[in-house]
């Protein structure tokens, strides 16, 4: 059973290492969520991510035992990188079992510690298999992501930062709660256990993502419930089994569990990046995502501390984000116009969105579509506009005009 001398120790160990990472007031999601919020800027950690703490904290102990000569892990990207960290700064081998569909970036992070990564499975479950095979048969030592004691109490010790640098803001003496990204459930139940050791009536939120939804239905029903797949663009916390060593630890300590979707993700993303000035992976933001979307209830000015817990998004993935979210919030509209094929008409409709004050920031011109009436045209175009009264004024002149348009989202 995990104490606060282990997490104590955990800080110890990690001094050498971790980042001691900021802790900052919110004030633009404070006065969104009527709560006081302060974010715990895990994407700044060492290597990204909070991961690097129970790993290392995983290997200190490991080393200062018997001493070993590898570590294998399972990761869909942030662990592994924690794992190929510690390894390559006790100089002793990693072994990364990374499922196939992992970003580059992540994949090239755990590469650049020295660590040799090994694609397999299409999830984080398939990849696990395969590493435990691997650590048993070459006799090897496996640094489990989430369900080890050594792991959570490193992933703890965000609790014990954030307990002492809350007492640095004026008037504020206390957290009235701490909302936790969940995926197999190693940082919430370390942070719980952490939290409540110095403030037993601290609540404990973990937010979960839909696509993912394994460890949240295991709260809700008080067992272990395993899902048949999982899809999320929270790639960290997309976990398709259920473990029982955290789960147990989650149902004593953590006091409500909720769920947000892709499209809450997304946005969350979008606002920290915009709003906050912070670059974070779709597993650090469910936890402002259920704050926009107001998924979180406890009373009117509570203290809360939201954990980003790691920051190494994929571009390809950021770059498809910014651009639905222009779409969603009005800022960006594409349509596919008709025009009578002939000189002239496109140079028409470029002056109609020049007196619309709507800037073209890309078009396409194709005549040879099957859906066209002879001496037809379509035209594709991405526009930015100034919100959703700007696009109504610019359906509106399209149509006093006698264009026939569709819209594509």
């Amino acid at each position: 059973m995990l104490t606060l001398r282990d997490f104590q120790k955990a800080v110890q160990r990690l001094e050498k290492v971790a980042h001691t990472t900021p802790l900052a007031y919110a004030p633009v999601l404070s006065d969104k969520s009527s709560f006081t919020i302060f974010l715990k800027k895990e994407n700044l950690q060492v290597t990204g991510s909070f991961k690097l703490r129970g790993a290392f904290n995983k290997i200190a102990t490991l080393m200062e035992g018997c001493g070993i000569k590898g570590v294998v892990a399972a990761s869909a990207g942030n662990h592994a990188q924690g794992v190929a960290f510690s390894a390559q700064y006790f100089n002793i081998k990693a072994t990364i079992f990374m499922p196939e569909s992992t970003p580059l970036n992540k994949v090239q992070g755990v590469e650049s510690y020295g660590a040799e990564v090994v694609l397999k499975g299409s999830n984080y479950d398939e990849a696990y298999g395969y590493a435990i095979e691997y650590a048993k048969s070459h006799n090897l030592e496996f640094v489990h992501p989430f369900a080890d004691e050594d792991v959570m109490a490193g992933q703890g010790s965000v609790a014990l930062e954030v307990c002492e640098q809350i007492k640095h803001f004026k008037d504020i003496d206390k957290l009235d709660a701490i909302v936790v990204p969940v995926g197999g459930g190693g940082l919430i139940s370390g942070i719980a256990v952490a939290a409540k050791e110095l403030n037993p009536n601290i609540k404990i939120i973990g937010v979960a993502a839909e696509g993912a939804p394994a460890m949240a239905k295991s709260f809700r029903e008080k067992h272990v419930i395993n899902t048949e797949s999982v899809r999320t663009i929270a790639d960290g916390i997309a976990v398709k089994n259920t473990s029982d060593v955290t789960l147990k630890i989650i149902l004593e300590y953590v006091d409500e569990m909720i769920t947000v979707c892709d499209d809450e993700i997304a946005s969350a993303i979008l606002f920290l990046l915009e709003r906050q000035k912070l670059l974070v992976e779709g597993a650090g933001a469910v936890g402002v995502a259920a704050l926009l979307y107001n998924k979180i209830d406890l009373p009117k000015g509570s203290n809360v501390c939201v954990v980003l817990s790691g920051g190494n998004i994929d571009v390809t993935m950021l770059s498809l984000i910014i651009e639905k979210g222009l779409v969603k919030s009005s800022r960006k509209m594409k349509l596919v116009v008709t025009l009578i094929d002939k000189p002239g008409a496109l140079e028409e409709f470029a002056h109609l969105m020049k007196v619309s004050q709507a800037n073209i920031v890309q078009i396409g011109y194709d005549r040879t579509s099957t859906d066209l009436e002879f001496g037809d045209a379509h035209v594709s175009v991405s526009l930015e506009t100034k919100g959703l009264e700007h696009q109504n004024e610019i359906r509106t002149i399209l149509k006093e005009y006698g264009y026939s348009f569709k819209e594509l989202h």
